[in-house]
């Protein structure tokens, strides 16, 4: 017999919905897929969708009204770019009216120990987007967990609104182990976004109960499909 009632049920779909970065960055990316997931945004009620730079004007149109944040990535996927350019890549998209930034860090630099110019960027960004949140990629497949706990540490200091694991195009997406460490380190004074290979419930459950506050995942209408299901039996 079931022991969580209609409101019960609409309140855990509404919940998860509002952790739920609804992706879309593949190259191949058509305006009709962007309109696509942003319509699925509105039905779901998702967090923001997080759309290539090129579309952002596209989504803004598409959700005016709702409370579907628009997002896009600054610096992806590699994070090389100058930093000139990962300011003037935020300006023009807050100018289009995204309201959040995923930047990548210059991961080269990270690793060769340039952790005060890494951060000086994160700076730079954060200040050239204003009220935008800005979420930090620091790209965890690639770092020592030693690295990664400075670097978070850093993102703390920057004034972004969240630390973020994963591009999804590297050698390796988000792990529990990883939100863990992050989590321990930033201590709850910014968020932590899982990103890469977070497919289904169970491991969106997972990595919110490890400390994550954001996921995001090109995968969240099964997601919530898989909810809905399971709250009706």
């Amino acid at each position: 017999m079931p022991t969580t009632g209609p409101d019960s049920a609409s309140r855990a779909l509404a919940e998860l919905a509002r952790c739920l970065d609804h992706t879309l960055l593949k190259a191949g990316a058509s305006a009709a897929q962007i309109l696509k997931l942003c319509q699925e945004a509105r039905h779901w009620g998702f967090a923001s969708v997080c759309v290539p730079p090129s579309f952002v004007p596209l989504a803004v149109a598409e959700l005016a009204g709702f409370s579907v944040a628009v997002g896009t990535v600054i610096g992806f996927p590699l994070g090389y770019q100058t930093t000139a350019s990962k300011v003037f890549e935020a300006e023009q998209a807050v100018a289009a009216g995204a309201v959040e930034l995923d930047m990548v860090i210059n991961l080269g630099q990270a690793l060769d120990g340039g952790l005060d110019q890494v951060e000086a960027e994160i700076l730079a960004v954060v200040a050239a987007s204003g009220a935008a949140t800005v979420k930090v990629i620091i790209e965890c497949c690639y770092l020592t967990d030693e690295l990664k706990g400075i670097l978070a540490e850093g993102v703390v200091r920057s004034g972004a609104g969240y630390v973020k694991t994963s591009t999804g195009f590297g050698s390796g997406g988000a792990t529990l182990d990883d939100v863990r460490l992050l989590a321990g380190r930033v201590q709850g004074q910014i968020g932590i976004k899982a990103a890469g290979g977070i497919r289904d419930l169970a491991t969106c459950r997972a990595f919110l109960a490890a400390g994550a506050t954001r996921i995001g995942t090109s995968n969240g209408v099964a997601i919530m499909a898989e909810l809905l299901r399971g709250a009706a039996l």
